[in-house]
């Protein structure tokens, strides 16, 4: 009990709000959406990921075709539950698995990225953060999202 006294005490010395590190942005470009349609759990609809680039301080390199965007659209909360996969390619040929996972509304559009790269590769330090995506930008067949790690 004292050790929990100790750390609530010295927690709030510290500044509690999160810090943000821009990391990348991505250029993702999307096929024709694949309506699946009204599943008993909501409208689901697949988008394809056919492409893309990704660039950032410490990172660059190509979205690798054969992922998608699996959406599920709920209608009782007028909000579209995201989870996108695809890989990455890194100029030096390195590749890492995005798992992005969100909402979307009318006003909210955020997501958390979680990255699988090497372990023993150039960027491992993809593992270990926190991430926050929201797109930047739309255009008829691609989305630009930026990501930054929760600091």
């Amino acid at each position: 009990m004292l050790l929990l006294a100790c750390i609530a005490a010295r927690a709030s010395e510290i500044d509690d709000t999160p810090k943000m590190q821009f990391i990348m942005e991505l250029s993702v470009n999307i096929g024709s959406p694949l309506q699946v349609g009204d599943t008993g759990k909501g409208n689901r609809t697949i988008i394809p990921i056919t492409g893309g680039t990704f660039s950032g301080p410490q990172i660059k390199g190509t979205v690798i075709p054969g992922g998608a965007d699996y959406q599920l659209y709920d209608n009782t909360h007028k909000r579209n539950n995201l989870e996108a996969i695809y890989c990455i390619q890194t100029d030096d040929g390195e590749y890492i698995l995005v798992r992005n996972i969100g909402i979307a509304t009318d006003r909210y559009f955020f997501t958390s990225p979680v990255f699988e790269a090497s372990s023993d590769g150039q960027y491992s330090w993809l593992n270990e953060g926190i991430y926050i995506c929201r797109p930047s930008g739309f255009s008829d067949n691609t989305i630009r999202l930026k990501v930054w790690e929760v600091k």
